[in-house]
C-alpha cells in the first residue's frame, strides 16, 4: 500500500447553537495529507476540534466547505466505509450482549460470512487482552474493557485505515502498551492509524507524524524530531571524589548551580562542547563518573507551548 490514505482540501465545518441558531465555525480551511502505512497522531485541547476532523474523515457528518478523501475516494462513500475502522470517543454498546456476539453483530453489519466472524471473534479478543471473556455479557465489562471490546469492533473488517478518537481513553499502564503494541503492529502490516489523544507521551513513541491542532485550525504538522527541534536541552552529569576547587571549576560551565547529594555532585551543561571540558576535569582531578543523561525537548513541552501561543 503507497501513496495518499488520507488527503483534506480545505475542510471547513461549521454548527449552528443557541436560540438563534448563530453560526459557530468549529474547523477552519483544514489541509492535511496522511501517507499510506502510517501511525498519525492528532493532538489538541477539548474542544480544538479533534473529533470533528474524524467525524469529517469518517463521513459521519459533513463538511460546510472543503474535501476529504480516503483511499482516493470521497469520505463517508459506500466504498471507503467498507475499508476502514472506527473507535468513537465515547462508543456505545447493547450491554444485554456478550463480547462475541457483540464481534459477531459487528462482523455481520460488515457483510462478513457467518464462518469468518466465528473463527475471527476468538483471535481479536486476544489480541486486544480480552482472551477468555467473550462469553461475559458488556454489561459487566469494565470502563478499559469496553475501550478493548471497542478496538476489536474497529478492526473486525481487517480495514486498510483505522480511525481511533482518544483509544488510550480508561486503560491502565499496561492495557496503554497493549494498545501502542497494537498499534505498531498494525503499521507493520501496512495499514494506516489515524488517532487522536491527550496522553503525549504515547504520541511519541508510536507516531509517524504528528498534528497540533487549536481552536479549529492546524497548527503544526510533521515528523516528531521536527517539532522538536533543537536535539539536546542540555546534558546532566553526575560524579564523585571531586575536590572543591574542581567542584567550582564544574560550576562556572553549568546552566545552573551543581547539586550536592553526600559526595556527589551533579551539573548540568548546555552542550556537547562544555561536557567535554567538564568530563575531562573531574577525570583529570582523580574523580569518578557515575552517569552522563541527556535531557531533549518533549512533545508535551512543544504541545505546551503552541497552547499557550494560540491562547495570546
Amino acid at each position: 500500500m503507497s501513496g495518499i490514505a488520507i488527503r483534506a482540501r480545505g475542510l471547513t465545518k461549521d454548527y449552528r447553537t443557541g436560540f438563534w441558531r448563530r453560526r459557530v465555525r468549529v474547523l477552519h480551511d483544514l489541509n492535511l495529507e496522511v501517507q499510506a502505512g502510517e501511525v498519525f497522531g492528532f493532538l489538541g485541547p477539548n474542544g480544538a476540534g479533534k473529533t470533528t476532523t474524524l467525524k469529517l474523515l469518517t463521513g459521519l457528518i459533513h463538511p460546510t466547505g472543503g474535501s476529504a478523501t480516503v483511499l482516493g475516494e470521497p469520505a463517508g462513500s459506500v466504498g471507503v466505509k467498507a475499508r476502514i475502522g472506527f473507535l468513537p470517543e465515547s462508543p456505545s454498546f447493547y450491554d444485554y450482549l456478550t463480547g462475541e456476539e457483540y464481534l459477531d453483530y459487528c462482523g455481520a453489519l460488515a457483510g462478513l460470512p457467518r464462518t469468518v466472524r466465528r473463527d475471527g471473534a476468538g483471535a481479536l479478543l486476544e489480541r486486544v487482552g480480552l482472551s477468555g471473556q467473550g462469553d461475559l455479557q458488556l454489561r459487566k465489562y469494565s470502563k478499559g474493557m469496553l475501550q478493548r471490546i471497542g478496538l476489536a469492533q474497529a478492526l473486525i473488517n481487517e480495514p486498510e485505515v483505522i480511525f481511533l478518537d482518544e483509544p488510550m481513553s480508561g486503560l491502565d499502564p499496561i492495557g496503554r502498551k497493549e494498545v501502542r503494541d497494537l498499534i505498531l503492529h498494525l503499521r507493520k502490516q501496512g495499514r494506516t492509524v489515524f488517532f487522536s489523544t491527550h496522553i503525549i507521551p504515547d504520541v511519541e513513541v508510536v507516531c509517524d507524524r504528528v498534528g497540533i491542532i487549536l481552536a479549529g485550525r492546524l497548527a503544526a504538522v510533521g515528523r516528531v524530531e521536527e517539532l522538536l527541534g533543537s536535539p539536546l536541552e542540555q546534558i546532566e552529569v553526575t560524579a564523585s571524589n571531586l575536590p572543591p576547587e574542581t567542584a567550582a571549576a564544574l560550576a562556572a560551565r553549568g546552566v545552573a548551580p551543581p547539586v550536592r547529594s553526600g559526595d556527589r555532585i551533579l551539573v548540568a551543561v548546555k552542550g556537547e562542547e562544555d561536557l567535554g571540558h567538564v568530563l575531562r576535569a573531574i577525570l583529570q582531578a582523580g574523580g569518578r563518573v557515575h552517569s552522563v543523561v541527556p535531557h531533549r525537548r518533549t512533545l508535551e513541552e512543544v504541545f505546551l507551548a503552541r497552547v499557550r501561543e494560540g491562547s495570546r
